[in-house]
């Protein structure tokens, strides 16, 4: 049985609407400080909020600094005539 307070996950559930985001080394990392790569900008989920941003400054971060970023969430924008 898990005790409320005793970890991160439940201090972050209580009086908090943003999401914290934390690297291999227990580092807390800002997500707008995270580049965002020409794909995430042509993807129709660009600008989402909720779980959705979460999954997509999770996954920007996993591939910072990498020589090409990959997304399986990937949906290109519908191109207005």
């Amino acid at each position: 049985m898990r005790v409320p307070g005793d970890d991160k996950s439940d201090s972050l559930m209580i009086g908090q609407d943003t999401p914290k985001y934390f690297d291999d080394d227990g580092t807390e990392i800002s997500p707008d400080l995270i580049p965002k790569p020409d794909l995430c900008i042509t993807c129709k989920k660009d600008g989402e909020s909720g779980e959705e941003e979460i999954l997509c400054s999770l996954t920007r971060a996993d591939q910072q600094g990498e020589e090409e970023f990959m997304c399986e969430a990937y949906e290109p924008r519908d191109i207005e005539k």
